[in-house]
């Protein structure tokens, strides 16, 4: 937001300084006062506006016009996913998706059949929640089967952390994707490209690798947490992927149609393109979704309009908060943005010749491992480089990359600040040394090959 009448005295040094002490004492709030993420980032926003000189009378207007400008994306697409996720929950449909893969693959390949059950219900639902409802099946599974609990822990586990941090409609790239104006749909085609080799190589493989390593009995609770209830006679394996796989086939059909009217093959100001682009916008594709599975999933399975108004009711209070964090997250970018800091911050790394998607990596990496919250780290990450790339010359693709990279970098050494540290260190009945060589590693790696894939994505970009 540009201001009328106004230009920042401030030099490169102070700037850069006010900024560093912005985000630790961001950090020191949240982390040493336990002050909410919400009210803590409104605060510093706040303290920050005043101390970089943005005269008072447009304070207000710059805090909410960052907080409105990436709420408005946000809550789209989160409250949808989550909507989607539930239906596909209470319906039964991700236990008989992966019953039905354990089938397909075999029993030798049951970590490879849990991990693709998880990738794919990982799509729309989060992290802790997908993760419960999938740890009945995976320890029915490893205790039929034996060995070490590791072995189909690690790659179900693994698979919703890699869908979380890279793909859409996660709020973490979600909001990311908006505070640096990244095209959502690319950057879910994109973010699948990451997050599938990625998930093989650092989550399936060292899953397997552990498992022969660490020998990890299944805890004696059956269940890995309460479960929703669902229908007793759930629906097809292949009805589930289908409904799970309609958004994503609408976005990939809205990107190839902008590609042509770029390149000039179609009429862009055609009726009939202008329709089908706003079918496959991500937000109006997520509804689609979530309209198909009210009717499949609820109405056509019996539940009436009132149970399935109460389903989807209950699905959005949960994710309120991180609706709230990532707008407030979006305000600390605005004021950065309207301080002149990103300019700074511009000229700093230029100086020292630091990648731009390094720095970005860097940075949230450092945040990361601060503060324990992946969406935390991403979005406070994302705000500090939302000024450097809007002052930069980057493709869409090199500016998706950047997303991936900080999306890389939220994920890094996971400990014990981290709730998923702790969930999955308690579910799988792991002592904290246990943890840290398992969990911690493996986020570890699904940082690093990230980052290596974003930074290739990165240069073929600038290539292009």
């Amino acid at each position: 937001m540009e201001i009328e009448n106004w230009t920042q005295t401030l030099g490169t040094a102070p700037l850069l300084l006010i900024a560093a002490a912005a985000v630790a004492l961001l950090l020191f709030l949240i982390m040493k006062v336990r002050m909410h993420a919400f009210v803590a980032l409104i605060l510093v926003s706040l303290i920050t506006a005043f101390v970089t000189g943005i005269p008072p009378s447009s304070i207000v207007d710059v805090l909410i016009f960052g907080f409105a400008d990436t709420i408005a994306g946000v809550a789209l697409l989160v409250g949808l996913g989550v909507m989607l996720g539930r239906m596909v929950e209470v319906s039964g449909g991700a236990q008989v998706l992966a019953e039905t893969l354990l089938g397909k693959f075999g029993e030798k390949r049951a970590p490879l059949a849990l991990g693709v059950a998880s990738l794919i219900f990982g799509f729309p639902v989060f992290f802790d929640a997908g993760l419960v409802v999938m740890l009945p099946v995976v320890f029915a599974v490893a205790r039929r089967l034996g060995g070490s609990l590791l072995l189909y822990g690690l790659p179900a586990a693994g698979a919703f952390s890699v869908m979380h941090v890279y793909v859409p409609p996660h709020p973490g790239p979600v909001a990311a994707a908006g505070l640096l104006d990244a095209n959502v749909g690319v950057l879910l085609l994109v973010g699948l490209v990451v997050a599938l080799p990625t998930w093989y190589l650092s989550s399936y493989l060292f899953g397997l690798w552990s498992g022969k390593r660490i020998d990890l009995p299944v805890p004696e609770f059956i269940s890995g947490g309460k479960e929703a209830p669902h229908d007793e006679n759930p629906p097809k394996a292949m009805t589930v992927v289908l409904i799970l796989l309609l958004p994503i086939i609408l976005i990939t059909f809205n990107t190839v149609l902008d590609t042509l009217a770029t390149s000039g093959v179609v009429n862009e100001e055609a009726n009939w393109v202008g329709v089908l682009s706003t079918l496959g916008a991500t937000p109006v594709a997520l509804l689609i979704a979530v309209l198909v599975a009210m009717y499949v999933l609820g109405t056509r399975r019996g539940r009436n309009r009132e149970t399935i108004e109460k389903l989807l009711d209950s699905s959005l209070g949960p994710i309120c908060a991180i609706i709230l964090i990532t707008g407030a997250g979006g305000m600390f970018g605005g004021v950065l943005v309207t301080s002149g800091v990103g300019d700074a911050l511009a000229g700093s790394l230029e100086n020292i010749g630091l990648p731009v998607i390094v720095a970005g990596f860097v940075i949230s990496t450092l945040i990361r491992v601060a503060q324990g919250s992946a969406t935390v780290a991403l979005v406070t990450s994302a705000a500090l480089m939302q000024p450097l790339l809007a002052g930069g010359d980057y493709s869409s693709l090199q500016i998706v990359a950047v997303v991936l990279a900080l999306s890389a970098g939220s994920v890094m050494l996971s400990h014990v600040n981290d709730s998923g540290f702790w969930l999955v260190g308690k579910f799988f009945e792991m002592d904290v040394k246990t943890t840290l060589k398992t969990w911690t590693v493996m986020e570890t790696i699904i940082g690093l090959i990230g980052f290596a894939l974003a930074a290739i994505l990165f240069m073929i970009g600038a290539a292009g």
